[in-house]
């Protein structure tokens, strides 16, 4: 960012000595942005400044538009997320289990449900403003989320014993007696729990002994944030009183709003809620979106005072040249050809600063570029077409406002 606008301070120099080409109208408002070129340079340095802040905190908002269908993404691919007070102690995806909910065979065709177990704890997600002292742990079956493929891992390799671990294969990793391997959302170990790879958390089991949860992966941005992710066989094996299921992801293409009805309502009786995923991968979106959302607002007020100072330095400029301006209207230029002038002189400063702007920016940005997620680029281009607008409308008010009334007269004083 610096390096352009002292890139910008070179060019008005630059300009200054410039000799080279036919001298048309265009050229000469060009050359005419150098003859202030600290006033320039301050305006250009108030836009950079602005446009750099917003796109590149804008970058990092988070949709759930797109893409959450696939596996790979923050839904793991599932339709539905689900949670109920009572323990399901029945398959959901066994003929049996279904009948003991009088779930018939068709309207439950196609239908997967992969059921977690659910150790009650605090909710460590960004919807909770305390700090999680001792999170939810939920007993995930490996093999079905390893078939899968679901989710997407921010850390998905840990090394032991000389073996090299990848994806939901780490939950089956033996750390020792009293030491359980643990995956949680990115989200969740920085900023719910202050932790990072490497560190645990203790707890005690249904023995009575101590046992450490230690943290060796995470996932990007999931809907299973808020919770710790251990395997269902450790889980069984340290909290056996904590028996059935209490925590379901169900794959239910293209009958999302029908198998929600139909479980809700087969299930009542448990208590289960569910919720599509997408609808709470966005309400944990809205949590850091409000947090950018107030940054922006910040380089939002540069740019308002970028654009307003835009508007002051064309009114100052043009009020300083008057007579120079009526000199060029006595000898015959137009008075559309003097706007034009100035048009060209200013509009030059706002495009300079929205492309130092917008350079600095995406070089901040290619961590978010590499992501597979993808960049808002239809808020991004919405946010620097209203600046660009902005900042061509105070450029033809003040023109307007300081070229107004009869310029001649202004010769009576040169």
């Amino acid at each position: 960012l610096m390096a352009g606008i002292g890139f910008c301070a070179a060019l008005f120099g630059a300009l200054v000595t410039s000799s080279q080409g036919k001298l048309t109208l265009s050229r000469l408002g060009i050359r005419n942005v150098a003859r202030r070129h600290r006033r320039s340079l301050a305006t250009v340095g108030l836009l950079a400044c602005g446009t750099f802040l917003i796109i590149s905190v804008g970058s990092f908002r988070l949709e759930a538009g797109g893409g959450t269908e696939e596996r790979r993404s923050g839904t793991g691919g599932f339709e539905l997320v689900g949670q109920s007070t009572l323990p399901v102690v029945e398959d959901l995806n066994t003929q049996s289990g279904r009948n003991f909910f009088a779930l018939s065979k068709k309207a439950m065709k196609g239908v997967d449900v992969v059921s977690l177990r659910m150790l009650e704890g605090d909710d460590a997600s960004c919807l909770n403003l305390n700090r999680a002292q001792r999170p939810r742990i939920l007993g995930v079956p490996v093999d079905p989320m390893k078939e899968r493929g679901a989710f997407r891992f921010s850390k998905g390799q840990y090394s032991v014993d000389g073996k090299t671990l990848t994806g939901w294969e780490m939950l089956e990793a033996d750390l020792g007696p009293n030491t359980i391997p643990a995956i949680g959302d990115q989200a969740t170990i920085t900023w719910a729990l202050g932790k990072q790879i490497g560190d645990a958390l203790k707890y005690t089991d249904q023995n009575g002994q101590t046992v450490e949860v230690k943290l060796i992966g995470s996932l990007d941005h999931s809907i299973l944030q808020g919770s710790l992710l251990i395997s269902e066989k450790q889980f069984q094996e340290h909290f056996p009183g904590e028996s059935g299921y209490r925590q379901f992801l169900i794959d239910a293409p293209n009958r999302t709003q029908k198998v929600q009805a139909l479980l809700s309502k087969a299930l009542r009786d448990v208590g289960l809620e569910l919720i599509p995923t997408q609808e709470r991968l966005q309400q944990y979106n809205a949590v850091q979106n409000t947090y950018l959302s107030t940054f922006q607002v910040l380089g939002g007020l540069g740019l308002l005072l970028g654009s307003i100072g835009l508007g002051i330095v064309v009114l100052r400029n043009v009020l300083d040249r008057r007579q120079e301006l009526a000199v060029l209207l006595a000898v015959g230029f137009r008075a559309s050809s003097l706007k034009w002038l100035v048009l060209v002189e200013h509009c030059l400063l706002l495009l300079l600063g929205l492309l130092v702007g917008v350079v600095a920016a995406v070089v901040g940005i290619i961590p978010a570029l590499t992501q597979e997620s993808g960049l808002p680029l239809g808020y991004l281009g919405l946010n620097l077409l209203a600046v660009l607008l902005n900042g061509l409308l105070w450029t033809w008010l003040a023109t307007w406002f300081a070229l107004r009334g009869h310029l001649l007269e202004s010769l009576r004083n040169f």
